[in-house]
């Protein structure tokens, strides 16, 4: 295996992964760009961040895209090279937005644009790859192939499909200032759950694949959760309290990911929007990405 480019440019949304009842498994692509260019060099690796990240993120061989395409290199047998990567981030960091899947996926589909036989690193690889990293496919599957996503880890590794979606689902993302670290947000859930929450969360899961198609009558019902949003709710008490302030209006609104920020499965009036921006929230109206990330 070679290298048949020695640059690429890739585009790759955000995501939010869960969507109230699909812990681990559920995932969402918003129209939240990174784009990130990936140049062989023969010199030292560097990385230039501009926007989200500027200033705290890694800028040589730690850096999460540098790691990815590596990993990538590695997996197709292609050689390795010094890498001049430019970042032009836009995914809030650490607010339950996958900006780290994105990052993966990023590199992942970059080190595929730099190959002579980009097939060795296809979407399951890709997948596979990227779970490595992350940890679980949640955020990676809608970030690798856009709209909504079901995703699962069984013998042979992890797999994902996506779900079709109403054409007119417009959701809403509240951003807060503060961060919160995912492995922070998982530190505070319980290793076993009541059998009644876990049979509660398995129907609301396929409730919403129906609301996500089209039974938007279904959204309110289909986004309870019991597995993880209220033992989150100490870790970041204004975003409990705005999911539960917009669930009683009548939003259906969870928990982005691992949070902080809050997804809204509908778009926001803009009297609810206004509010929520006089108390510190960036509301978002990002749209689905349906195509997840691709080459420039």
């Amino acid at each position: 295996m070679r290298l048949a480019r020695d640059a690429v440019r890739v585009r790759v949304p955000a995501t939010s992964a869960n969507l109230g009842p699909g812990f681990d498994a559920l995932g969402l692509a918003l129209g939240v760009w990174d784009e990130v260019t990936v140049r062989a060099v023969a010199g030292a690796t560097t990385v230039t961040v501009v926007g989200e990240g500027d200033g705290a993120l890694p800028d040589g061989e730690e850096h999460l895209v540098v790691r990815a395409v590596r990993l990538g290199l590695d997996r197709a047998g292609a050689p390795q090279a010094g890498l001049e990567l430019v970042c032009h981030n836009a995914i809030p960091h650490g607010r339950g937005m996958g900006s780290s899947a994105a990052a993966v996926v990023a590199g992942l589909v970059a080190a595929r644009g730099l190959l002579s036989e980009p097939e060795a690193l296809d979407d399951d690889a890709v997948l596979t790859l990227a779970t490595q990293l992350e940890g679980h496919p949640d955020n990676a599957a809608p970030a690798l192939l856009g709209g909504a996503t079901a995703a699962w880890v069984d013998g042979d590794g992890p797999h994902a499909a996506r779900i079709p979606l109403a054409p007119d689902l417009r959701p809403t993302v509240l951003v807060p200032q503060s961060q919160l670290l995912t492995h922070t947000a998982r530190a505070v859930l319980p290793t076993q759950v009541p059998h009644a929450d876990a049979a509660f969360n398995a129907a609301r899961s396929a409730l919403l694949v129906l609301a996500l198609g089209g039974r938007t009558e279904l959204l309110m019902a289909a986004t309870e959760d019991r597995l993880h949003q209220d033992y989150r709710a100490d870790a970041m008490r204004g975003t409990a309290q705005a999911v539960r302030a917009l669930r009683e209006a009548g939003w259906p609104a969870v928990i982005s990911g691992a949070g902080p920020s809050v997804l809204v499965l509908e778009r926001l009036d803009d009297a609810t929007a206004r509010t929520l921006e006089e108390h510190g929230w960036q509301v978002l109206d990002p749209g689905v990405a349906t195509t997840g990330a691709h080459l420039l």
